[in-house]
């Protein structure tokens, strides 16, 4: 068995709702009319497609021949990306990343408040009531 090593930005499952809605947003980014040409549908159809229904309401799906199409014409793999932060993630590790970022986020914050023009307080010792008040 072959391992791999990705990076990709994580939380895309969390952003998007769905598959479909990361495809549309993607695909209307890149140009309906231009993603439409490079996988061989219409602008109209890949609409619908994207809305999962057409005008009269039928069903309508980006099939998988279509998605496979457009990540190979456009190099855009967050498709590919949120099935794997959605299905594959592991809960631990985006706890601990969290984490990371909070404690990165927290250096910071003394120095904005103070920028700011707001009092700092240090280990739990309270700022004037004065202070307080603004």
């Amino acid at each position: 068995m072959q391992q791999m090593s990705l990076s990709f930005e994580p939380g895309l499952s969390r952003r998007h709702r769905s598959l479909r809605e990361l495809c549309a947003v993607q695909m209307h980014a890149s140009g309906l009319m231009h993603v439409a040409a490079r996988i061989d549908t219409s602008p109209t159809h890949l609409g619908e497609k994207l809305a999962g229904a057409s005008s009269d309401g039928k069903p309508r799906c980006l099939n998988v021949d279509e998605l496979e199409k457009y990540i190979t014409e456009f190099q855009d793999y967050s498709p590919i990306f949120y099935l794997l932060d959605k299905f594959l993630s592991d809960p631990e590790a985006r706890q601990q990343e969290a984490l990371a970022k909070l404690a990165s986020i927290a250096e910071h914050i003394p120095s904005l408040l103070a920028a700011a023009g707001l009092p700092v307080q240090v280990s739990g010792a309270r700022a004037p009531r004065a202070a307080r008040r603004r």
